[in-house]
């Protein structure tokens, strides 16, 4: 099915989420999760002329309403969540409270603007409001319909995705290539025929959630649906761009969906506490490249894309997702770019410490592709090649040659 503005031109290349609102969503002193990643991603953003270039539109969100939510999550835990918030009052069994989520009085406003945020993000695009949107403080995809989980309260790539389908989409694909798996949203999607879900992800032998595995293709009805690419730890960029190239393309483009949702989460990179994948920024550029150019390709560009997982706060983040916000507004950022003094100063004289002066890490973003052939003695094809063993002929492809 076509948008039903998808025959005149969108008013802004890029809408992007953004107010200091935003940074409420923060679990405190000491938690991965902290908001200071989204900051500094704008500020360098702003910094690169990125926010206020011509297309970009900049917009808020208010916090989702309880209906809203209650598209994908279960209203008792929507509940348990507002209890968590204005009480204080832990809910161990609903993941409320725990290491990864401790309880914060703005959990329930702060995780809903989010999740408004990416809605209010995904019909724009959907609308022919802009042609690409961009959250980075999105992609929240550990939340279940039922718990909060992997410092994730509401899942706000699921309630879109939701929103997209009730708005008249009839295929939506979602592509995650953040280190973890995205356990959430193809949980919300395991028997929707209209959903792909697509995870390219450091193995769950080694890493949280423990999931991901190339077996799991969706359920009874959605057969195909679910990809699954588990890496090996230590997979370097041209492991990981093979990886992603070698499955992401075919299966989108075979899906043909409406509206392409991407995950950027960025602790793929090699600088990450939480992850042990050797990913550089340049490779993370050319994803964002790729995944932009593939919603050229198969769904009139509408693409909306997501932050995620990403900890290396001051080296990594910004400069990835400042990358992303480049490709997303058609205003690439030459990875030889110096970092602007500015928000060098500002990060010296906030953390004491000197920041990456370049938006590259001088890598080669290069990698040989799967049609080059099948090394059987290399652990990252191997991974590759039982996925598509896995999930290709349900999509009606050749794991062999497609």
């Amino acid at each position: 099915m076509t948008a039903p503005d998808a025959t005149r031109a969108a008013s802004s290349t890029l809408r992007v989420v953004w107010a200091t609102e935003l940074l409420a969503y923060d679990f405190g002193f000491g938690h991965p999760m902290t908001s200071d990643r989204i900051d500094l991603t704008v500020a360098l953003a702003a910094q690169l002329g990125l926010l206020d270039a011509p297309g970009v539109e900049v917009v808020g969100a208010e916090p989702a309403s309880d209906a809203l939510l209650a598209t994908v999550h279960d209203p008792a835990y929507v509940a348990a969540v507002h209890a968590a918030a204005e009480r204080g009052v832990p809910d161990l069994v609903r993941g409320l409270g725990t290491r990864d989520d401790p309880v914060f009085p703005q959990m329930h406003d702060a995780a809903a603007r989010v999740v408004q945020g990416t809605v209010d993000a995904a019909l724009a695009v959907w609308r022919g409001e802009a042609d690409h949107a961009v959250n980075v403080g999105g992609g929240l995809h550990h939340a279940m319909p039922g718990a909060a989980s992997g410092f994730c309260v509401y899942n706000d790539a699921a309630v879109a995705i939701r929103a997209l389908l009730a708005a008249g989409a009839q295929r939506v694909a979602y592509v995650d290539v953040d280190a973890h798996h995205g356990d959430g949203v193809q949980a919300v999607f395991w028997d929707d025929p209209r959903v792909l879900t697509v995870s390219v992800h450091e193995t769950g032998f080694a890493l949280f959630p423990g999931t991901g595995y190339p077996g799991e293709t969706g359920g009874p009805g959605a057969e195909g649906t679910a990809v699954n690419v588990a890496l090996p730890s230590h997979t370097d960029d041209a492991g990981w761009l093979r990886a992603v190239d070698a499955v992401v393309p075919a299966v989108v483009r075979e899906f043909a969906p409406d509206v392409l949702v991407t995950q950027h989460g960025c602790d793929t990179h090699r600088m990450d506490p939480l992850a042990t994948l050797r990913v550089s920024v340049d490779a993370q550029r050319a994803a964002a490249v790729l995944l932009h150019d593939l919603a050229h390709d198969v769904s009139d560009g509408r693409w909306v894309a997501l932050g995620g997982g990403g900890y290396a706060i001051l080296d990594v983040v910004p400069r990835t997702w400042t990358h992303l916000l480049g490709v997303a507004a058609h205003r690439p950022v030459d990875p030889a770019t110096r970092v602007p003094q500015v928000w060098l100063d500002v990060v010296r004289q906030r953390y004491g410490r000197d920041a990456v002066p370049v938006m590259t890490d001088h890598a080669s973003a290069s990698f040989r592709p799967w049609s080059a052939g099948y090394d059987p003695a290399d652990d990252v094809d191997r991974a590759v090649r039982a996925t598509r063993t896995a999930v290709f002929p349900s999509l009606g492809l050749d794991p062999e040659l497609d």
